[in-house]
């Protein structure tokens, strides 16, 4: 238990900022050990259950400063929260190591079939689940460096998770192998395993399943690096306002992105001189301006928007997903006390149409996606193929000086390569960045400072198979996985009963 939990703490490691890509193929690669030695269902749950506490616990701690720190949360209170959520996601890989569970130890079927489409399976469900936290799923791990990244726009993140936990499994049984005195003729097996998948993915990053677009458009990306305590006080919102309007006039691009709610006050209390002036600055530039704001409708409804200004129509996209208890709190009659507990400015946010056109601004078609909406890479292929590029504004400064800005951005580096799009990232405090189509960051600015990021983007025509197919081949893959698993299991029980004198090792 002990020895899992240290497993789940270090995997985090593989991920951003450090992003030791190989590190979870190796510790998934032992938790797959671990359970194959686990002396009952109950034994394998807990060690997948000591994993998971391990993995989200160093991994998503982070939330604590999200509610303590600027939610206003009790300290006590915040950790209790936090504990609770960790343990309430580390029941996925628990449920793993119950599923998987079984006499034999590890078999290629089980390491190569069961435990990889149940790990992949239980991610995927955890991405959709109460609204979905697909945050450090195995696949983000693999973004870029790696050469498995090169499946991520065939199959998106959760293949790439399927990939990796395939070598994982491999792994596992060489070092079974090796465990159990087999010699190098137990590993020459996983080995090519390993080698294929790899050969597969490299290959895989050559090719180019897009095609430019037009000439690049110049980008200037907006951080006001305006601290979460002072961005909503009444008293400081003019120092904002000004902050972002200097800010604009300085730019030179023809696609100006502002974070989200950069302008901390509601679209119709915002002085109509001040969205003129943004809007004559873009038109100077022949181009125009995104704007983070919340807008209230007509409809009496509180949106978390963005708003465009400039030489194109003025046009509004609309937050769909939406955070729990940060945007909006489920089931109302049981938790509305939260609001009480919780001082998150406008937590109460509606939903944006779950369908919205890309916008057309500075000659592009712009996906847009506001803050957590990035993570879900099957909602934001909605808008593809008919954007030319991606768009994430956010505001990162609920995070603080943790990982969580690094997880963020390698998530966005993943949109990019699913999409083969450009992906732009104007943030509050950091991490803004600009990241080309195979996912590499050209630019990024520096966290907790006052900056533009002036750049240029190309934008790209064309859908990769993840953007045409989804998630589904993904899905019936995980499907087919199991299905051989079942198969082969039967074929090897009745062998057994021919041949009653020889057990199968």
């Amino acid at each position: 238990m002990a020895f899992a939990l240290i497993l789940g703490a270090v995997s985090v490691s593989g991920f951003a900022p450090d992003a030791l890509f190989f590190l979870p193929l190796l510790t998934l690669a032992a938790l797959f050990l671990l359970w194959s030695r686990a002396s009952s269902r109950k034994a394998a749950a807990y060690t997948g259950f000591a994993f998971g506490l391990g993995f989200f616990g160093a991994g998503v701690s982070w939330v604590y400063v999200s509610i303590h720190e600027f939610g206003g949360m009790p300290m006590l209170l915040a950790v209790v929260a936090t504990f609770l959520f960790c343990l309430v996601l580390s029941l996925f890989p628990a449920a793993v190591g119950l599923l998987q569970a079984g006499p034999g130890g590890l078999t290629r079927r089980r390491a190569l079939l069961l435990m990889p489409a149940l790990w992949v399976l239980m991610e995927w469900v955890r991405g959709w689940l109460f609204t979905g936290f697909p945050w450090l799923a195995l696949g983000y791990s693999q973004a870029v460096a790696s050469p498995l990244a090169g499946f991520a726009p065939v199959i998106g993140v959760y293949g790439v998770s399927l990939i990796s936990a395939l070598c994982a499994g491999a792994l596992a049984l060489a070092a079974d192998a090796r465990l159990l005195g087999r010699g190098k003729a137990g590993m020459v097996f996983p080995a090519i395993i390993i080698l294929v998948l790899a050969v597969a993915g490299f290959a895989l990053k050559q090719v180019e399943w897009v095609k430019p677009l037009g000439a690049p458009v110049s980008v200037s990306l907006l951080q006001g690096n305006i601290p979460q305590e002072m961005k909503w006080r009444e008293d400081k919102a003019k120092t904002t306002l000004d902050s972002y309007m200097a800010m604009t006039l300085a730019s030179s691009g023809r696609l100006i992105v502002l974070p989200e709610t950069a302008l901390p006050m509601l679209l119709r209390d915002l002085p109509l001189s001040y969205l003129e002036m943004l809007s004559e600055r873009a038109r100077a530039l022949g181009g125009d301006v995104l704007v983070g704001v919340p807008e209230h409708a007509e409809s009496g409804d509180y949106f978390n928007s963005v708003l465009s200004l400039g030489s194109s129509p003025v046009q509004v996209y609309r937050k769909v997903h939406l955070v729990p208890f940060g945007e909006f709190i489920p089931f109302k009659p049981l938790f509305g006390w939260i609001i009480h507990v919780l001082h998150i400015p406008l937590s109460d946010f509606a939903r944006g149409e779950i369908i919205q056109p890309p916008l057309q601004v500075a000659g592009q078609k712009v996906a847009m996606a506001i803050c957590y909406e990035d993570v879900f890479g099957e909602e934001l292929i909605n808008q593809l193929p008919a954007a030319s590029l991606l768009v994430n504004v956010s505001n990162d400064a609920w995070f603080g000086d943790t990982v969580a800005p690094w997880q963020h951005l390698q998530i966005s580096q993943m949109r990019a390569l699913e999409a083969g799009r450009y992906m732009l990232r104007a943030t509050n405090t950091g991490i803004t960045a600009i990241i080309n189509q195979r996912g590499e960051v050209l630019k990024r600015a520096r966290e907790f400072t006052v900056t533009r990021l002036e750049g240029e983007a190309q934008g790209f025509a064309g859908a990769t198979p993840y953007v045409r197919f989804g998630n589904f081949p993904l899905l019936g893959l995980l499907g087919l996985l199991l299905a051989a698993n079942r198969i082969a299991g039967k074929v090897m029980t009745a062998r057994e009963k021919q041949k009653p004198g020889r057990r199968r090792r």
